[in-house]
């Protein structure tokens, strides 16, 4: 019983920081535009071939490379 008058202050605390730190995200726009990320994540690909392109043939991947004799 002894614990209960330490513990539940904490909680009432831990509660209170939460969602100070949830209104906080709030209206500094940490939730204004989640599909952005969603779809970069998704749609990357044209940019990697893009990048691809634009490389010389000198820069070939480090597997491609042989390996020399010792």
């Amino acid at each position: 019983m002894e614990s209960l008058y330490f513990l539940v202050p904490c909680a009432l605390i831990f509660i209170a920081i939460a969602v100070k730190v949830l209104f906080w995200a709030i209206n500094n726009g940490q939730y204004d535009n989640l599909d952005t990320e969603a779809h970069r994540i998704l749609f990357d690909d044209e940019k990697n071939k893009a990048a691809a392109k634009t490389t010389s043939p000198s820069q070939e991947p480090a597997s491609k490379i042989p390996e020399q004799d010792k």
